[in-house]
Formats: C-alpha cells, sequence, structure tokens
C-alpha cells in the first residue's frame, strides 16, 4: 500500500512505518526466540540493492541507504559508484530477518525520499527565482546542490529514527496476558528485552565478521563534497518527522534540532 501511487504522501509514510514497525518487532521476537530454545543464530547472507544514477545524485542515494541499512544492524558496500549518472548496486551484508525487512522497506523509503527531495528542490527553486535574476544554469546547480544535500540527510534521520525505535523496543518489559508488566517477584522482570537486546549485539558482531571476510580490501568511499546548509535542514527535518508505527512514534511532537555545525 506504501508504494501504491494512488495514495498520499501522508498515507505512503504511515503505511511504511507501521511496516517498519511489525518487523522490526518480528525481528526481536524470533532472535530472542531462538536463544531460548538453545538454536544456532540465524545466517548472515547478502543483499544486491540497485541505485538508481539519474541527475548525478547516485553518491547521495547510496550513502542516504547505507545509513538505513546500518541501523538495522548491516554493513554495506557500493559497487559502480564512479561517475556521476551511472547506476549503482548497494550490496548490504546482514541477518536474513535484518535483509528481508530492508527488501520491503528500502523501495517504499527510497520513493518516499525522492518525492519529497524533488517536491523541496521545486520549491527552493521557485522562491530563488522570485528573489533573484539568476540564469537557468545557476539555478540547475543550485537545485542540485540542494537536492543531494536533502537525499543525505533525510537517509540519516530515518536511520537516527529506527535505531532509537529498536532501543526502545529491545527496553520494553516484557508483557502479562493482561498486558501488565511483571513486579520482579519471580525474577524475570526484564528478562525479555536483557535477552533481546544481547542477541542483537551478537548478531551485529558476526555481520562485521562476515562483511571483513567478504570484502577484506575495500577502498574507502570518496566523501560528497556537495553541501547544502538548506537542502540539509529540510531533508533532515522531513526524516524526523516521519512515524514509525502509530503507537510507538519516535519524536511524536517533538522539534527535530540540528547541532550547530550542520
Amino acid at each position: 500500500m506504501a508504494e501504491d501511487p494512488s495514495v498520499t504522501d501522508a498515507e505512503s509514510q504511515a503505511f511504511t512505518a507501521k511496516a517498519a514497525e511489525l518487523m522490526t518487532r518480528h525481528a526481536i521476537a524470533e532472535a530472542e526466540a531462538r536463544a531460548q530454545r538453545g538454536e544456532e543464530a540465524e545466517s548472515v547472507t547478502r543483499l544486491d540493492f540497485p541505485v538508481s544514477g539519474v541527475g548525478g545524485h547516485g553518491k547521495a542515494r547510496v550513502k542516504a541507504l547505507a545509513s538505513i541499512a546500518s541501523a538495522y544492524g548491516c554493513q554495506s558496500a557500493v559497487r559502480g559508484n564512479t561517475s556521476a549518472n551511472t547506476d549503482r548496486t548497494l550490496i548490504i551484508v546482514g541477518t536474513m530477518t535484518a535483509l528481508d525487512s530492508l527488501r520491503v522497506l528500502l523501495p517504499s523509503i527510497s520513493m518516499q525520499m525522492e518525492a519529497s527531495a524533488r517536491y523541496s528542490a521545486r520549491e527552493h527553486v521557485a522562491n530563488l527565482r522570485e528573489l533573484r535574476n539568476y540564469d537557468r544554469s545557476t539555478l540547475a546547480t543550485e537545485r542540485s546542490r540542494y537536492y543531494r544535500s536533502f537525499v543525505r540527510a533525510y537517509g540519516y534521520a530515518v536511520a537516527e529514527r529506527i535505531r532509537e525505535f529498536r532501543a526502545r523496543l529491545r527496553e520494553e518489559p516484557e508483557s502479562g496476558e493482561n498486558g501488565e508488566t511483571g513486579d520482579g517477584s519471580n525474577g524475570t522482570e526484564g528478562q525479555s528485552s536483557r535477552g533481546a537486546e544481547l542477541v542483537l549485539r551478537e548478531d551485529v558482531d558476526r555481520v562485521y565478521e562476515e562483511f571483513e571476510r567478504r570484502f577484506p580490501k575495500l577502498r574507502p568511499t570518496r566523501p560528497e563534497r556537495t553541501h547544502h546548509r538548506a537542502g540539509y535542514r529540510a531533508g533532515y527535518v522531513r526524516g524526523r518527522r516521519a512515524r514509525i508505527g502509530t503507537e510507538t512514534a519516535v519524536g511524536g511532537n517533538e522539534t527535530a534540532s540540528l547541532s550547530e555545525g550542520e
């Protein structure tokens, strides 16, 4: 439903948010259940995700999506991160559960991110055109710089929220039949959350080891030189506004803030 072109941007974000919540809860519950049953941890594998280079924004898109993958405890490498307009492949290494979540979420998040970036960049350029008599080439350059910074910040903000949400889920105590939490008398209060946290930490370590085994000699990615302060701020604020579920929103009505240097 999130990818249905007939729904509004707000509806698409709400559908994606609920999907993210359900998959995250399921992943944590499954990790804990395997540990309690004494089963082996799930296998670590890879997902190759195509990233468009249209508009010369491929590197910014890779940066945004890699941040989101990292929030799910994954490690990423990129193939084809060369000329501006070429398509890339984001190679994501993670647990099967994490990759299943990303396989569903990344296309939807990408669509929302691009739609938000296009709208915001178009509005920014329109405002500039009214204020000053810029030529077409100057406006095109301004739009590109704004767009790339917006995309990077959007991905960073979404990843930030996913990390916060996962941390909150790990800290939730196990509920009883009537939705009440234990009083600690049987020594099990918080046992569920501690077990899940331990398993997820072990998963992160296993993913890192497998990534290093698969890619022992990676060249560092050159940093994006383009930075547009207004574009970055707009992308960050937009990413922070996305809700993670209906009842467990991260930063529900709080005002997003940036550090002084951003």
